[in-house]
């Protein structure tokens, strides 16, 4: 079983500043790619961030300059700091992680359970 739990949300003024974490655990083998998503309410769940397990970045265009994703991977655990947030960051945050939990078994896609993100003053 593996399970990535997120923490990190939470209300914040427009200008500010949030850190999300998101920590795998369980039976871990290898984490592949690590990712941030955000669904807002009535929309579809949308790409943030990525990053490879080697250290490599992507964003989409409407954070870039303002988000940074991160990974500490003696922890498993992904992080996206967020900052000169705007209203229209409010959404639901998940991450998600490629993992195999063998040697010898294929990767999956696992997700978290989504933390709130508010901006608003």
């Amino acid at each position: 079983q593996v399970q990535l739990v997120e923490s990190g949300g939470g209300l914040a003024q427009p200008g500010g500043s949030l850190r999300l974490s998101c920590a795998a655990s369980g039976s871990i083998f290898r984490i592949n790619a690590m990712g941030w998503y955000r669904q807002a309410p009535g929309k579809e769940r949308d790409l943030v961030a990525t990053i490879t397990s080697g250290g490599g970045t992507n964003y989409v265009d409407s954070v870039k300059g303002r988000f940074t994703i991160s990974r500490d991977n003696a922890k498993n655990t992904v992080y996206l700091q967020m900052n000169s947030l705007k209203p229209e960051d409010t959404a639901v945050y998940y991450c998600n992680a490629v993992i195999a939990t063998m040697r010898s078994s294929p990767f999956y896609l696992y997700w978290g359970q989504g933390t709130q993100v508010t901006v608003s003053s």
